[in-house]
């Protein structure tokens, strides 16, 4: 008996018979996913498609990443990237503004789209019988999207009423989006995914069009399909739609990596809050870094939940803050480990960074229990796999993972890394990371405080 990977190989020798190249199928392996297997395709115009098949419902998830975000951006047209994630639901060539939508609607799907730093994606979760309607509906989009003035118009109105939302009017929004171009100088993380305002609203249908001939090509792509499906009668449905697109040739990145900072950064702003917050970043590690799972328990063991050092010491025994939490950027190149908190009450933030430092210094000096160690590595465990329990779930994580590092079940080699983490590799990466020169120190004040509006220093 021929092993798997063969009788897949020949499957696809026959069903080439007679295509052209763009249209060609080959199988480039498996990747062991938990109990489950990943199988990577490709056509011969480029596109990635990965299938993990599940019958545990009878529904599909169906994901196309593309590896652009705003990271691929240039100073001017900020934004783009994330304007194109609403651009891509209107008029095609073929289907008139909300048809996509409706189509989806009447056979019962859900679709959603998302973009960040390093990729966007497009995803529907539908019936399994239905499965070849996100297929065509997504091939039409990805080749015969219209970009003309009345679309790019209606939709960079849109955009800039979000930014107002989620941006200028949210004291969160604002100090975020403050932190990152305070502690990014040179690296397209420091502008925001939304964009500058000024560049929402100077964006031109040419704008557009160069942007989507540029990136929104097969070889820039990754179809991730996991669900009750037939695998080989979804590759050559995938194969029909997709394989006369072209493939285009993808620009070098020009990233310039950010310089080392040589010293602490802080800045105070003003707006309407209830109460000061307090924000502290130290310069992190990429994501397919080693250090990066260690530092991500490291910041359990500070932040993760009510029994973490920070949470019992500004909440529980000072009540200093209402809540706090830390994350470690989950990016490509090196980003930030972000420290919130909110005081509580009257109480400031010139009351919470003494305590902040405090932790951090132990955190350099001294070696974390076994307890804590332990319950920070189940917790980041238990929500590592949680976000495998859905079809959807899986079909992200997959997706996310090999957009970003190249690798579909690194989610499982990330879990295994927690595992491994000891405490002294937690007090080697707290005195790698955790330095008082390297980090940004962000302070924001309910107006009618005191302080200025903006000053930094």
């Amino acid at each position: 008996m021929p092993d798997a990977a063969a009788a897949r190989r020949a499957w696809a020798d026959q069903a080439n018979r007679g295509s052209k190249d763009g249209a060609r199928l080959s199988y480039e392996g498996a990747h062991a996913f938990g109990a489950d297997t990943v199988h990577r395709w490709r056509l011969g115009n480029g596109l990635t498609v990965l299938i993990l098949v599940d019958a545990s419902a009878p529904v599909v998830a169906y994901y196309t990443w593309f590896n652009v975000g705003s990271r691929h951006e240039r100073p001017g047209k900020t934004g783009l990237a994330h304007l194109f994630e609403h651009l891509m639901f209107g008029e095609t060539e073929h289907l008139r503004a909300g048809v996509f939508d409706r189509k989806l609607e009447e056979s019962g799907a859900e679709t959603n789209a998302a973009t960040w730093v390093d990729w966007t994606y497009y995803h529907e979760l539908l019936p399994a019988d239905r499965v070849r309607l996100a297929v065509k509906l997504e091939a039409e989009r990805m080749q015969h999207l219209v970009l003309r003035e009345p679309q790019v118009a209606s939709e960079k109105e849109v955009v800039a009423n979000e930014r107002r939302y989620r941006v200028e009017d949210d004291v969160e929004g604002v100090a975020n989006e403050l932190l990152y171009k305070t502690a990014f100088e040179r690296h397209p993380y420091g502008w925001p995914t939304i964009g500058w305002m000024s560049d929402i609203q100077g964006f031109t249908p040419e704008d557009c069009a160069a942007f989507y001939r540029t990136y929104y090509a097969p070889n820039n792509a990754t179809v991730v399909v996991v669900g009750d499906v037939r695998e080989r009668s979804l590759l050559l449905s995938i194969r029909d739609a997709y394989g006369a697109i072209p493939s285009a040739p993808i620009p070098p990145e020009d990233v310039v990596p950010e310089p080392p900072q040589a010293g602490e950064r802080r800045l105070e702003v003003k707006r309407p809050a209830a109460s000061e917050k307090l924000l502290v970043a130290f310069k992190g590690p990429a994501l397919g870094d080693a250090d990066h799972a260690t530092l991500s328990v490291l910041s359990e063991v500070l932040f993760g939940g009510r029994a973490a050092r920070l949470y019992r010491s500004l909440v529980v025994d000072r009540e200093l803050a209402l809540d706090l939490r830390g994350w470690v950027s989950t990016f490509r190149d090196p980003g930030l480990f972000e420290c919130w908190a909110t005081a509580r009450g009257a109480h400031t933030a010139d009351e919470l960074r003494p305590v902040m430092d405090e932790a951090f210094a132990r955190a350099r000096d001294e070696v974390v229990g076994d307890d804590e160690l332990a319950r920070a590595k189940a917790r980041l465990e238990l929500g590592s796999l949680q976000q495998l329990e859905t079809i959807s779930g899986k079909a992200e994580q997959i997706g996310f993972f090999e957009t970003v590092l190249g690798d579909p079940a690194h989610a499982f080699r990330r879990v295994d890394a927690f595992r491994r983490t000891t405490a002294g590799d937690l007090r080697r990466v707290a005195r790698r990371y955790l330095v008082d020169a390297e980090r940004t120190v962000l302070r924001v004040i309910p107006e009618g405080g005191e302080k200025p509006a903006e000053t930094a220093a």
